[in-house]
């Protein structure tokens, strides 16, 4: 009924109503097809909503609409971009705006955290929403909170005490009608008594969240339960029963990891930064202009040609002026094309550019096994609240400069950086086999680095200390936007070495187990023990020794 009335509110919006009503009824579409699971449609809503948002110069719903974008790509394991507009919401929210709001956006930023199992930071954003829900007395923002503490907890192994918080979330929630939240907590605690061996209990939550799913269409929420299901029936003895909910979870499982969404959701993104900030050159509109300059000069061309015959006089004349106009055109034209060459270099790799050059768009890659590093400074954000703005860029930059000219002296490719992080690749965009060689040898050199300048630093530059992690696997690279392009890679091994840098300690780099079985012969390495990443997969961990 709520898909109904939100498509048919959208449609008369469209037709007859003003910029805030459909702004409303983008916000309310957004929604209706999120619950349902279709993340990278509701993308698309939410960016609309917020452009009016802005439009109309309504910071709340701006920070709202910040707020959805981040849940949006956080259901869609892209925690980059979820943590770039949580943080973008809370700026706003922070400067006196919706304190339910602002709430909402702490613990959405650490259920983010909480994804990636980062469980310190994730609790401190718990608290920090649980400090507003409290001092509001807002029972439904309470309920969120004690039963993300609850999840958090499970996962320390705290059985008791998680299955208290979900029990007492559940009630609440169940009291406000929240019956969305009710079915994303459920499945925790029948983890928790999964783990214990307590199966009846545990099968009696995924029922549960069996039966509301279903009944509101959430369609993640059924394929989760079908195969939660699966697994304890399986335990239970079941074996049956079991294999008839496996089969209903292959039935429901969706394609959120699909490159196409990936691409979709890239793009939406990226098409609406550009409407606000329109990059300095076009690369479109100078083809365009070379291609017009090039077909008005073969028109004066055939003029002069034509006047040729008629009088030489016409002649002399008429090449006098075809020789000027062809400089200047020469001129505009090789400008042109270098101004435009240099952007897409600065931009994209050469070979990529080229092939958008080329063909207009680039072909999605994969790569069998590639070498990502990342690094991230030692208490960035403590650190920067107690320096001034133009300290701190000055410093960042300074050390990225440097980041940069290692990184191009061992063959790697830059990828992005994200905040006080920087990302790198070896073996792309051209594949090669020393990739993981190259990607800790230039490790090492930053890591050395930032050793020295922590000992004798220049003026005005900040010492920091840096963790550094490696991770070895496939991926997927291409080129998002229509106008701003910019270079990327996706998959679990991004995740991986996003995690190996976050679990490493500062001054030490920290590679997976993939890595050091490709360098374990070259170098020295030291155990240091095994990390859970997603979907239960555990990963051992090494430190490199120089």
């Amino acid at each position: 009924m709520h898909e109904e009335y939100t498509a048919l509110f959208l449609e008369v919006a469209l037709r007859f109503g003003s910029d805030s009503i459909l702004e409303s009824a983008f916000f309310e579409r957004g929604n209706a097809v999120y619950i349902q699971g279709r993340y990278p449609e509701s993308l698309e809503f939410y960016f609309k909503a917020l452009e009016l948002s802005q439009k109309l110069g309504n910071e709340r719903d701006v920070a709202a609409a910040y707020s959805n974008i981040a849940n949006a790509y956080s259901q869609m394991d892209n925690p980059a971009n979820a943590v770039e507009y949580y943080q973008k919401s809370i700026e706003i929210l922070k400067n006196g705006g919706d304190s339910i709001v602002l709430a909402a956006s702490y613990n959405n930023l650490g259920d983010n955290y909480l994804k990636r199992n980062v469980l310190d930071s994730a609790a401190f954003y718990f608290e920090q929403s649980g400090r507003i829900y409290k001092a509001l007395s807002y029972e439904l923002g309470i309920g969120y909170y004690v039963g993300s503490l609850g999840i958090v907890n499970a996962l320390k192994g705290e059985g008791d005490k998680a299955i208290s918080q979900l029990k007492e979330s559940i009630s609440i929630l169940n009291q406000e009608n929240a019956t969305y939240a009710v079915a994303s907590f459920l499945p925790y605690l029948s983890d928790v008594y999964k783990s214990r061996g307590e199966y009846h209990l545990a099968i009696e939550a995924a029922n549960q969240t069996l039966q509301i799913a279903s009944k509101y269409q959430m369609r993640r929420p059924v394929r989760d339960a079908h195969l939660l299901l699966s697994e304890l029936l399986e335990l239970s003895g079941r074996t049956s029963e079991a294999f008839d909910h496996y089969k209903l979870y292959t039935k429901y499982k969706d394609s959120i990891q699909n490159l196409n969404q990936v691409n979709q959701m890239a793009k939406i993104r990226n098409d609406f930064e550009i409407s606000q900030k329109q990059t300095e050159v076009d690369l479109l509109e100078k083809e365009a202009t070379i291609q017009r300059l090039t077909e008005r000069r073969q028109k004066i061309l055939i003029y002069i040609i034509i006047g040729v015959l008629i009088v030489v006089f016409l002649i002399g004349f008429g090449l006098f002026r075809r020789y000027r106009y062809i400089s200047r055109t020469n001129k505009i034209i090789n400008e042109e094309k270098s101004r435009s060459d240099n952007l897409l270099k600065n931009i994209l790799p050469s070979e990529t550019a080229i092939e958008l050059k080329q063909n207009g768009l680039v072909t999605p890659k994969k790569f069998d096994e590639i070498t990502v590093l990342f690094t991230d400074f030692k208490g960035f954000s403590l650190i920067s609240e107690g320096v001034s703005p133009e300290k701190l860029v000055h410093s960042v930059d300074y050390y990225f400069k440097q980041f940069d000219g290692i990184i191009e002296k061992h063959g790697l490719e830059k990828i992005k950086t994200i905040g006080d992080a920087y990302m790198c690749a070896g073996g792309i965009p051209s594949p090669n086999t020393s990739h993981a060689e190259d990607a800790l040898n230039a490790a090492f050199e930053i890591l050395q680095f930032v050793k020295i300048t922590k000992i004798n630093p220049p003026k005005d530059i900040i010492p920091f200390e840096i963790r550094i992690g490696l991770n070895t696997g496939p991926v997927v690279a291409g080129v998002v936007g229509t106008k701003k392009f910019a270079y990327d890679i996706w998959g679990s091994t991004v995740n991986f070495a996003a995690r190996m840098e976050s679990s490493s300690e500062p001054g030490r780099i920290n590679v997976s187990e993939n890595t050091y079985n490709l360098l374990k012969d070259k170098y020295q390495f030291t155990f240091r023990g095994e990390v859970e990443v997603k979907n239960g997969q555990v990963l051992k961990m090494y430190f490199a020794a120089a």
